[in-house]
Parts: structure tokens; C-alpha cells; sequence
């Protein structure tokens, strides 16, 4: 493989990784198995090394969750990192070699604990007091969730025992599986959509805006660390101890394991075990039991070297394929989909399973009526594993239509690209899902125009795509369905209130592929406006720092299109927000000055500190490198701050960097 090649693959998989890592963190709705997840981590992280293709945006290098704009974003003190995983006992052995040799020693422990599947949540205690809870989000910053937290009955407001002045608290959220089953049969019942697993519920809920809605769901805790202010240095045994004496709850099978062979024989027995406990764990956490040690063995930018997360193999069974359907995306991707005689699997009932693309089929050679082996990777989603062998009498080879399932329109299949896609703007399923993801809560946020109401809508002809949204009156909708005078009233004024969105959320609203939500910031930012993105050409979009040949091609092959010309022409007439707000300008003293925010200020925000330095002129970063000008820093700075210190880059305080701004400087 070439650098030219292998440059395009990097691209891929980071696009790929991305969109996994919002799924997961940040939509609940994942769609990738945690092991295949990790299977093309691996291949990103073995492609940059190899090829001098780093990158600190990288989802090698980051964590990855995001924060939400729809909380309130708080800095931690000490970064949330993630954990590598593995899947095998070589693997394992390979990272005891690593510990005893950066030690150059073998006198520690580790201390096991089961993983648990759910959604990580950081808690603040002062004077004994819970005073926040906040998700892990990019590791550096999350989410603000304190008042849905405080409806979690097994988090205590107020601490017992001989508890510390200030202590942080790292644990788990999740479900247990019986009040998971109930949850999703009362949704069922009310005709909404159902999670596909507790750990999807579960961080799906700690998001909701209404804590009297999150108080209403079965979420249960469990504590596994602790972080001190008083530099005392405490093993992880001792840590679990402390959380117990402090009132929280604390899993009741951790091990302590004086060798690797022990942690073997221990994973052996909570391997068996699992399947009678009353919450989903998809593995075990093994960690350096001295903490004494852990600053010695350090961390890299994404994982703490000393610790590993060993995922449990997938439960597998074997079933008959009746057929192969095909289902269409939001953006026209074509998704085979075996369709299975039921199978008890996981704890649950499995009759269809991805088959990825065409490519996957034609690998694995699958074939309508074979007999083949399935898994749930991660425990989340049903995947055909192989075709079980010597099978007489099978059927004809699989040939994907050339035509759309739906539309029948001709399917085509972009250079560098393995699915097949629609691009027939009337095709029904598309026009759906794109006016679900124009209304949804991170484009224009229309409250009540979520999958029901938009397939009513869609289904009585009164709306073929978002434009039409604007052109809805309430008489419109009194005639339908369950539709009541209030409840008209109210969807009229959430779609007249979605005028005010922003230009960048209109952006990304209007479905372009490969703009999410920050390349639609980034697009956004780099034009102004709609009108100056639109007459963009190739080598202008490319000028934009993020924005590579695949982004800038489709944004150009979205504006040519003449039938979205007419649509955003309509938007335009409807008065949404196409422009950029300018912030008016107090000086050009930080002119081309480049800034990177680290830490929690005082006095201003993250987001006021960004628009003070863009309103006098100067830019933000996200990373920090030679090009940098300035790191504001405020309490609990991290990497950033170190390595702008290394680099010889000028750290600026809070009150230095107002100073710099002043009238009187």
C-alpha cells in the first residue's frame, strides 16, 4: 500500500469511527459490534504509524463521546480516559509483559472487576454533599447532569461515614434486564420506538431535558473509583472499601489476583457467572491494584496503561436464513438484512441480523436457506458469523438488484465505495428519515415531529420534504389522526420557532453526505452563508481546514442537484436562519492570532472566552501545535497545558488573557 492509498483508507476509517462513536456516546443508537468497533481502530491506529498520518483530531487519539449542546458543558479535573480492549488471553499476557517491564519488576496485584454495560457518569461531592453529576462526554468535558441525577435512587445526596472534604467519584448507570424488558414493552405499548439494549436506554435517559421523565426510568449505579484532594496514595481494593463506607453502591464481585494465570482463572468464573446476573456485562476490567504505580506506568492520550478491559467472547447460536431483505438510509445506502428463523441468543430472541453490504455477502458467501452461526457482538447487535460447512442442496448465489427495493430506481455505487445507494430525492424511505433528521433535536429541534408525525404527514401527502414543514397550518392538521386543537397548536409553534435556529444547525439539518454537526460548524464559519456555500467551488471548499476531497465533492453534487436548489430556495423564502450571526467586533488586537482553551476559568465560559477572542480578532483550536499563539489556562489544565509548555508556547492566565483585551493594554 501506497501513502496515496493508505491516506484515503485513514480517511475512511476516521469518517467510519466517527459516526460510530456519535451513535454510541451520543445518539444511544449504535450500529457497529464493540469488537469490529475495535477491529478498525486497530487498523487506523497500525495505518497512521506506519505512514506518519497522526492526528490529534484523530478518533485513535480522542475519546469518543461529545458534549451536548443541549447541557451544560463542565471541564474535569482529572481526564475520563477510555480503555483498550482485548479479546484473547495472548493479548492479555502481552499486557502483563508491558506492566513488568516499564516497572521492572513483577510485585503488584491487579485488582478484576466486571465491565459493566452502560453509560460512565462522573460525581462531585463537597462537604459530603452530591453538588455534580456529569457524563464522561470527549473525556476532557461532559455533559452538566446533576438534576438527572439526583433522581437516581442509587446515588446518595449526601454521603455517609468519614468521608472527605472533597472527593470525585467515577461509576456506571445502567439497567437491569427485567426492568429493561418492562421499560420497552410500556414504550411498545404507547407506540414508540424501543431501545435496542440497556446500555442504548440507559444513556438515552440520563439525556432527557425533564428529570421527572428520567426519575420514571429503572436506572441503577455502581461506584468503582474514587479521586482525592490530598495526594494520598490509595490501591484500588482499598478505594472500593472506601466507596461502601461511604453509602455508595459498590459491585459485590471485584478479585484481587496476585498474577496473570489468577486473572485468568478469574475471568474464567465471572465468565460463567454472568449469565446469572440480573444486568448485562460484557467483560471484566482488569487494573493495577498499587495506585503507588500507576503514575509510573502513565497513560497515553486515549487509555491509562495500567489498566485493560478483556471483552467476554460473543454468545454464538446457529440458524436458518429464510431471506434477505434490503433496507434504505437516510442517505440512500442500501443494507442487506438476513432475515432468520428465531433464535433464543443473549437473552433474547434474534430474527434478523446485518449483512453489511454486498461485498460481506459475496465474502462470506451467504446464500438464502444456509444454515449459518450468529452472534451478538457486544451484546448489541445480531451479526451473521460464517456459513456453517458441508451443506448440500444450497441455494443460488445472492445478487444484489440493480434497483431500489423502494423506488425502483437504478442503485449506484460511488468510486472507493462498497454500498450501494438511491439517489431518487422522491424515494419513500429517504424522505422520511430526512425530515426526521431535518426536525430532530440537533438540526432544527421540532418538538413533535418526530417519527410518527412525520410518517403521518408523509403518508396524507401533506408534506414530500422539510421545506414543506413551513408551509403546515394548523388546519392542516386537526383532521389527523389523534391530533387535537392543542396539540396542532403547539407543533405549529415549535416549527415557527425553528426559524431561529442557527445557520449551522440549518446546515446540518439539510442532510448533505459526510456534513455533521462540525463540518457543518466548520462550513458555516469558513462562508457566513448559505448563498456564499453555495457558489463555493471545489478548490474553495477544500481551502477549509477539515475539509477533505469526499466532503467537498458531495457538498458540490448537493447544490447542483437541481430538485435541493429549489428546496433550500423555499427555506430561504420561509426565513430561516441562513446567515452567520456576526458577534460585533471590539478590536483586531488578537488579529491571526491562533488560541487553544484548556481548564476551567473563573469568571467566563468556554464559550464566552471563545467569542471574546474571535471578537477581537483571533481564532480557537481544539489542539494544541506549532501554530498555536496562546493556551488560555484555567484550573485543572491538562495535556494541553503540557504540551504547550513543551512546545515554548506562552500560557496565558484568565486575568492575563483580559488584560490583553482591555481597553487600557
Amino acid at each position: 500500500m501506497d501513502k496515496t492509498t493508505a491516506h484515503k483508507r485513514v480517511l475512511e476509517l476516521r469518517t467510519l469511527l466517527n459516526q460510530a462513536n456519535d451513535a454510541y456516546y451520543d445518539q444511544a443508537q449504535p450500529f457497529m459490534s464493540d469488537q469490529r468497533y475495535d477491529e478498525l481502530l486497530k487498523e487506523l491506529q497500525a495505518l497512521e504509524k506506519s505512514y506518519g498520518l497522526e492526528d490529534p483530531d484523530s478518533p485513535s487519539i480522542r475519546v469518543g463521546g461529545s458534549v451536548s449542546s443541549e447541557f451544560e458543558s463542565v471541564q474535569h479535573p482529572v481526564p475520563l480516559l477510555s480503555l483498550d480492549n482485548t479479546y484473547n488471553e495472548e493479548e492479555l499476557n502481552e499486557f502483563d509483559q508491558r506492566i513488568q517491564k516499564i516497572l521492572g519488576h513483577s510485585n503488584y496485584h491487579y485488582l478484576v472487576e466486571l465491565k459493566f454495560d452502560g453509560a460512565s457518569i462522573r460525581l462531585r461531592y463537597e462537604k459530603g454533599t452530591l453538588v455534580l453529576g456529569a457524563t464522561r462526554g470527549d473525556g476532557q468535558k461532559g455533559d452538566d447532569i446533576t438534576k438527572n441525577i439526583r433522581t437516581v435512587a442509587d446515588i446518595p445526596l449526601q454521603l455517609e461515614g468519614d468521608y472527605p472534604e472533597v472527593v470525585e467519584v467515577r461509576g456506571e448507570a445502567y439497567m437491569e434486564k427485567e426492568a429493561f424488558a418492562r421499560l420497552n414493552q410500556r414504550r411498545e405499548d404507547e407506540g414508540l420506538t424501543v431501545f435496542a439494549n440497556p446500555r442504548n436506554s440507559t444513556a438515552g435517559s440520563l439525556k432527557m431535558q425533564d428529570p421527572k421523565e428520567v426519575a420514571q426510568r429503572p436506572i441503577r449505579f455502581f461506584a468503582f473509583d474514587l479521586l482525592f484532594e490530598d495526594g494520598i496514595s490509595r490501591n484500588q481494593d482499598q478505594k472500593l472499601a472506601f466507596i461502601r463506607s461511604f453509602g455508595l453502591p459498590a459491585n459485590e464481585y471485584p478479585t484481587l489476583c496476585g498474577s496473570i494465570a489468577e486473572v485468568h482463572n478469574t475471568i474464567s468464573v465471572l465468565d460463567q457467572l454472568r449469565h446469572e446476573l440480573p444486568y448485562e456485562t460484557d467483560g471484566v476490567v482488569i487494573k493495577v491494584n498499587e495506585e503507588s504505580l500507576r503514575e509510573t506506568l502513565g497513560t497515553t492520550s486515549k487509555f491509562p496503561r495500567w489498566a485493560i478491559a478483556y471483552k467476554f467472547q460473543a454468545e454464538q447460536a446457529t440458524t436458518k436464513i429464510r431471506d434477505i431483505s434490503l433496507q434504505v438510509g437516510r442517505l440512500g445506502t442500501i443494507t442487506p438484512v438476513a432475515e432468520l428463523e428465531p433464535v433464543l441468543l443473549a437473552g433474547t430472541t434474534v430474527k434478523r441480523a446485518s449483512l453489511h453490504n454486498e461485498e460481506e455477502i459475496q465474502r462470506k458467501d451467504i446464500r438464502i436457506g444456509d444454515m449459518v452461526l450468529v452472534e451478538k457482538a457486544g451484546e448489541i447487535i445480531p451479526q451473521v458469523v460464517e456459513v456453517l460447512p458441508n451443506q448440500l442442496d444450497r441455494g443460488p448465489e445472492f445478487q444484489f438488484p440493480e434497483h431500489c427495493p423502494a423506488c425502483g430506481s437504478k442503485l449506484i455505487k460511488y468510486e472507493g465505495e462498497v454500498a450501494w445507494r438511491c439517489i431518487q430525492l422522491s424515494c419513500p424511505p429517504q424522505i422520511r428519515i430526512k425530515i426526521e433528521h431535518f426536525a430532530s433535536r440537533d438540526a432544527m429541534d421540532i418538538e413533535g415531529m418526530g417519527e410518527s408525525m412525520v410518517d403521518l404527514l408523509v403518508s396524507e401527502g401533506l408534506i414530500k420534504h422539510y421545506a414543506d414543514i413551513y408551509e403546515l397550518q394548523k388546519e392542516d392538521l386537526l383532521p389527523l389522526e389523534r391530533m387535537a386543537d392543542k396539540s396542532a397548536s403547539n407543533l405549529i409553534q415549535s416549527i415557527e420557532k425553528s426559524k431561529q435556529q442557527s445557520f449551522e444547525r440549518v446546515l446540518y439539518g439539510l442532510g448533505i453526505r459526510f456534513v455533521g454537526k462540525t463540518v457543518a460548524k466548520d462550513l458555516a464559519k469558513a462562508f457566513g452563508s448559505l448563498d456564499r456555500l453555495r457558489a463555493a467551488s471545489l478548490e474553495q471548499l477544500l481551502e477549509v481546514d477539515a475539509i477533505g476531497p469526499r466532503i467537498a465533492e458531495s457538498v458540490i453534487e448537493f447544490f447542483e442537484n437541481p430538485r435541493y436548489q429549489e428546496i433550500l430556495d423555499s427555506l430561504k423564502n420561509h426565513g430561516l436562519q441562513l446567515e452567520m450571526v456576526q458577534a460585533e467586533k471590539e478590536s483586531s488586537k488578537l488579529e491571526g492570532k491562533i488560541f487553544v482553551l484548556t481548564g476551567t476559568l473563573a469568571t467566563l465560559s468556554r464559550k464566552e472566552a471563545s467569542d471574546r477572542i474571535e471578537a477581537n480578532g483571533g481564532k480557537t483550536s481544539s489542539s494544541v501545535s506549532k501554530k498555536t499563539d496562546f493556551v488560555l489556562a484555567g484550573e485543572a489544565a491538562g495535556s494541553k497545558r503540557t504540551k504547550a509548555e513543551s512546545l515554548g508556547i506562552p500560557i496565558l492566565s484568565e486575568d492575563e488573557f483580559l488584560a490583553l483585551i482591555s481597553d487600557e493594554n
